[in-house]
């Protein structure tokens, strides 16, 4: 971790990808340098917006004061500042205000303009990492293997838990058009363990699991238990390394944007897309027959709008 030194030097050196060489950065970007890549909690995040947001104020509030105007714990402010590499809330105002008092004189419409930038710098962010998982897909020997081996696991089991359940749902919902048996596992604890362990005894083979960050403690309890059943786990994260990973016997990174008070993810989507289309291609005539038996149902049924 920086110290507060460090990350003072990082914000001076930040250079915006729009602005000519030498250019003076704008307060906005000597900021957000200040924030880095430091993974921030959706209420850290929230205190850096407002920072960024009202910095010629926020520079010169007491704790009490910024933390009242975010809605925060004082406690809260000062775990922000320690994980910048502070040793806490004044050392990250001292930083703060040289940069506050550059901004004075900027015009309102220049502030809304930073605003809207700090939006697209969110898109950016995704778009980068949409093009590491390009990358990935130049080599799609990993991706096509697991489909294959995912798609011959009957059942199925799907484990996402918190915010990774949306990411989970999804994959479910899409792959019960292919595959003749997925469950969805979407609560820890020992209801996980049951819903594994049934899974397991049912002829399963493989667990999906998705964690994404913040990764909670007992989405790594239920991948432990999955193994515990001698089911094989392929996971879908945000990381390279680390516990969860380790814990997978196959593990495909993709990056989450991480601008917003709440992280996006593009990428973890078009990976989950890519394993289904690989899950569907493994076994091509199953998939044909299960999607027309569907699209009979749908018509029949009439499920949808006509267009």
């Amino acid at each position: 971790m920086p110290s507060g030194q460090q990350a003072r030097a990082q914000a001076s050196a930040i250079t915006p990808g729009k602005r000519s060489p030498g250019a003076e950065p704008l307060p906005a970007d000597k900021v957000r340098a200040l924030f880095g890549d430091h993974r921030l909690s959706p209420a850290q995040r929230r205190i850096a917006r407002y920072i960024t947001d009202h910095l010629t104020e926020a520079a010169f509030l007491s704790i009490t004061d910024l933390a009242e105007r975010v809605g925060v714990s004082q406690p809260s402010v000062t775990r922000f500042a320690s994980s910048l590499g502070f040793s806490g809330y004044p050392g990250l105002r001292e930083a703060l205000q040289p940069i506050a008092l550059s901004a004075v004189a900027r015009s309102t419409g220049t502030r809304e303009e930073d605003r809207r930038n700090e939006l697209q710098a969110a898109v950016d962010a995704e778009i980068a990492s949409l093009e590491s998982l390009r990358r990935v897909f130049a080599d799609p020997d990993q991706v096509l293997d697991l489909g294959r081996e995912l798609a011959r696991s009957v059942p199925l089991t799907v484990l996402g838990l918190r915010i990774s359940v949306s990411l989970a749902e999804y994959f479910a919902y899409a792959a019960k058009r292919i595959h003749p048996d997925v469950r969805l596992v979407s609560r820890g604890g020992s209801v996980a363990y049951d819903a594994l362990l049934q899974s397991r005894e049912a002829g399963g083979t493989w667990v999906l699991a998705f964690a994404m960050p913040r990764h909670a403690k007992e989405m790594l309890a239920a991948m432990r238990a999955a193994r515990s059943t001698g089911l094989r786990i392929a996971l879908i994260t945000d990381q390279t390394l680390g516990p969860l990973v380790e814990e997978a016997d196959v593990a495909l990174t993709a990056g989450t944007g991480s601008r917003l008070v709440f992280d996006s993810y593009a990428a973890p989507g078009v990976l989950s897309a890519a394993i289904l289309q690989a899950m569907a291609d493994a076994d091509p005539e199953r998939t044909q027959l299960r999607l027309e038996k569907y699209e009979q149902a749908a018509e029949q049924h009439d499920f949808f709008l006509e267009h």
